[in-house]
């Protein structure tokens, strides 16, 4: 059985290999630039040459998939987004992974993570930091107002009404809730986490046909209409992404707040949060009949099928998915492992405390739908939700038949 752990590498016999490896903008250059150095200095028969694409994943996309397309030999080990795994291998772009990152060392690592890197039967990807939608929330709000940390949705949604009107004297402008419903991709994943908690799908099990006509679906997407845009969030958030959401939240304007793991340092850092020491963080709330789901984001290092240099990729990502160097980045980035047992290491839970209460989330952290017309697919969803909960009264069933249609025959010329 292949081994990822650091002990079991091995020299490589051919010396001067220049590996590339193509990744997104990083927040923390240092980091990466010492991430680097330690493996030039493991195998010093192999250089890394890094370009560093955009930090945008929509831009970051477009550029891969140009180089990829065109069998550029300037590219061997890339960042991939978790929602690529499908398109980049049914394109031929993407090598499998099987003969080396085989089951027993895929178990080591969260379940979703792996899903979400598989397509049709075989790994295109190995895990390297998971992201996952949680709930941010104003503890010291809950406290004055003797109330708990909210499990279902319709509970949140009675706490922010109940604490926004005792606060509103004093914060003219505070509403309930923040999250992400711009027509983008993260307003599909905060639409996911509310479908799926109230046992809906946005398309079956195997992703061969959407299912937004089905109650489920149906009653969660109406909820977001009638009990979120203009009554716990404002109608201004169906303008907001990551950055204008949490600006709120800083500013201490909205008592309950969906967003990705890295809100945690932003909203704790008194140089950029009005809030900081005063939020509180658990997994998303769900409906009576559901349960709590988190979307599932984060990365995966994928190898280009063109690459000249195999097993230097094997090998750069054995290492950098290494527990000794997702402990280094949890360390140093506070980046999510995606290795399980990671999240009961001593010094990352005093270094990244929040990391506990986060855990559950990545542990049930669910993909978007895993199919190589992910593009389209996305792009109907966005439309879908967009208009069906930004229209006061809007037909869902209508709505939602439209969206079927279009997206089954994205699905259908996938098979």
């Amino acid at each position: 059985m292949a081994c990822l752990a650091l002990a079991c590498h091995r020299p490589i016999a051919d010396q001067g290999v220049v590996l590339h490896f193509v990744s997104w903008k990083p927040d923390q250059p240092r980091v990466w630039d010492e991430a680097v150095r330690r493996f030039e200095a493991a195998y010093p028969g192999t250089r890394v040459a890094r370009q560093i694409g955009p930090h945008s994943s929509t831009a970051l996309h477009d550029l891969l998939t140009q180089k990829l397309k065109n069998r550029e030999l300037s590219i061997d080990v890339y960042f991939m987004d978790v929602i690529w795994a499908a398109e980049f291998a049914a394109a031929g772009w993407a090598a499998p992974l099987d003969s080396w990152f085989g089951r027993g060392e895929q178990a080591e690592f969260l379940p979703g993570t792996i899903t979400s890197a598989t397509w049709s039967g075989k790994v295109y990807g190995v895990p390297a930091f998971i992201d996952a939608g949680i709930l941010y929330y104003r503890k010291d709000l809950l406290a004055k107002h003797g109330l708990a940390v909210p499990a279902t949705w319709p509970e949140l949604e009675k706490a922010a009404r109940q604490i926004v009107d005792a606060e509103r004297p004093a914060t003219p402008g505070i509403v309930g809730f923040s999250g992400q419903f711009q027509q983008y991709e993260g307003l599909i994943c905060n639409m996911l986490e509310l479908v799926e908690s109230n046992g809906g799908r946005l398309v079956d099990t195997r992703a061969n046909r959407s299912v937004l006509l089905e109650p489920q679906a149906l009653e969660a997407v109406g909820w977001v209409r009638d009990h979120v845009i203009g009554a716990a969030a404002p109608r201004s958030v169906l303008t907001y992404q990551e950055p204008e959401s949490l600006a709120l939240f800083l500013q201490g304007q909205a008592v309950f707040h969906r967003n990705w793991p890295y809100a945690w340092q932003v909203a704790n850092d008194p140089n950029e949060s009005k809030v900081a020491g005063k939020v509180g963080v658990t997994a998303l709330p769900h409906f009576a009949a559901g349960r709590s789901v988190a979307a599932l984001g984060g990365w995966h290092y994928g190898v280009s099928s063109s690459s000249l240099h195999p097993d230097e990729a094997r090998d750069f990502i054995r290492f950098m998915t290494s527990a000794e160097m997702q402990k280094y980045f949890a360390l140093e980035a506070s980046l999510a492992p995606t290795r399980n047992a990671l999240y009961e290491d001593a010094d990352i839970r005093r270094k990244n405390p929040q990391f506990a209460d986060q855990a559950a989330a990545f542990r049930q952290a669910v993909p978007r739908p895993v199919t190589p017309v992910y593009p389209a697919v996305s792009e109907a969803l966005q439309r879908f939700f967009s208009q069906a909960i930004s229209v006061r009264g809007s037909d869902l069933s209508a709505l939602a038949r439209v969206a079927d249609a279009e997206i089954n025959r994205y699905l259908e010329w996938a098979e």
